[in-house]
């Protein structure tokens, strides 16, 4: 074995692994958060809900402030430094809600974890130094795969060590996150030659100018709406999931903790073997046209469900949603120069922290109305039934981007 073979394979393990432990240290906390919530604040379930969405807020808010800036200082100082640093302050992230005494530093701890979340883009800006066009797909769908694998383990192991104490899986993610950073610090090679860096602009460096690059790049418009809908949609899941199992079903936190798990299984399986041969098959606007047409029925399913159990053979419709982000940011991968792959990840983090900022307000508020005393009818499947709405609307979206593709193909 090469040292060249042997430094790819170390630095993909650590993108999968940082990708792995971060979806693992999310999907830890889910099963205990409505419990933590509810201990600090004596509320119940409805008003636990609503506060959840409110600790999302401040999560995704983060990434769309920092995902640029990451993506920038990726872009101008290299992959590896920024990569090290957020993956050592997950620990602090997750060590800060280990101990937290009130709501007020539950909310720090979230707000310093979307700072550090806000590292996606360089993990995808570094799979786009190293992977050519037509490979990064897969690689992009191994990620997604390391985050499904994540949330396979993190919620069966939240919910076990959770009945420990609320505070418990935070102090594991901190552990895990901790170890994670040595073997970076260790490892993990530079992708970014000196010679391919960027002065670090302003306008590229915060939220409002990523935007501005997405309005002035051409041919990602529309992907951009797509991948807004759909991560709307997919929000919905953590955003309300727990709390809709609590409430219509009664379920407890180690069942909840069970179905995440199952979330993860599917989800990997769909990222790490379906994407590769799904956009050989169809294409990247073909195979996410699929995968928005399949989870749209997980959705309904979701939304109509009469027990817990019936919810369990959607969420493999659900889990087809894996297919859209890696097809999208591989297309839009294609149509931005090379020297600007940070740009381009960090603007879509951006629009994915906005989405995330915004959709668990609404999906929670919904949630909250259609279960309470005054609601004209009891729905609590209805941020699911919003969800499938949005989907459909995002199907017609990647399909007016590929007819627009194939026209000016033609007119060459």
């Amino acid at each position: 074995m090469t040292d060249a073979t042997l430094q790819t394979g170390r630095a993909n393990g650590f993108l999968l692994s940082t990708a792995f432990l971060d979806a693992a240290g999310l999907g830890m906390v889910l099963p205990v958060l409505p419990a933590l919530i509810a201990s600090l604040t004596g509320e119940g379930m409805g008003a636990a809900a609503v506060e959840g969405g409110r600790l999302n807020f401040v999560y995704a808010a983060m990434l769309f402030l920092f995902s640029p800036l990451l993506g920038g200082l990726s872009d101008r100082f290299g992959r590896r430094p920024l990569l090290i640093l957020a993956v050592a302050s997950f620990a602090l992230d997750h060590l800060i809600c280990a101990v937290a005494p009130s709501l007020a530093w539950l909310y720090l701890g979230r707000l310093l974890s979307g700072v550090s979340g806000s590292i996606s883009p360089v993990i995808a800006a570094y799979i786009a130094d190293t992977t050519a066009p037509d490979d990064r797909a897969r690689r992009f769908g191994q990620i997604g795969m390391a985050f499904g694998a994540g949330f396979v383990l993190g919620p069966a192991l939240g919910g076990l060590v959770g009945e420990l104490s609320p505070r418990a899986p935070f102090l594991a993610a901190a552990f895990l996150s901790f170890i994670n950073a040595l073997i970076g610090w260790a490892f993990l090679k530079e992708s970014l030659p000196a010679e391919r860096r960027r002065p670090l602009g302003f306008r590229s460096a915060n939220p409002f100018g990523a935007l501005r690059f997405i309005a002035g790049a051409a041919g990602i418009g529309l992907p951009i709406v797509v991948l807004v809908l759909m991560q709307i949609a997919h929000d919905s899941l953590p955003a309300v999931w727990t709390f809709s199992l609590k409430e219509r079903f009664g379920w407890g936190e180690r069942e909840i903790g069970l179905t995440l798990t199952l979330v993860g299984v599917v989800m990997t399986v769909v990222t790490g073997v379906v994407v590769g041969p799904m956009v050989k098959r169809f294409g990247e606007h073909g195979a996410a046209m699929v995968g928005l047409v399949i989870a749209s029925v997980g959705f309904l399913g979701f939304a109509f469900a009469t027990s817990g159990l019936m919810t369990i053979p959607f969420i493999a419709g659900f889990a087809f949603i894996g297919l859209v982000g890696p097809s999208l940011s591989a297309l839009m991968s294609r149509r931005v120069a090379a020297d600007r792959q940070g740009e381009l990840q960090g603007a879509i983090a951006a629009v994915k922290g906005i989405t995330m900022a915004l959709a668990p307000i609404p999906m929670t508020e919904l949630f909250g109305y259609f279960t309470s005393d005054t609601a004209p009818v009891r729905f609590p499947g209805a941020p699911f039934l919003l969800s499938a709405v949005l989907m459909a609307v995002a199907l017609v979206a990647i399909g007016v981007d590929g007819r627009v593709r194939r026209r000016d193909a033609s007119h060459k």
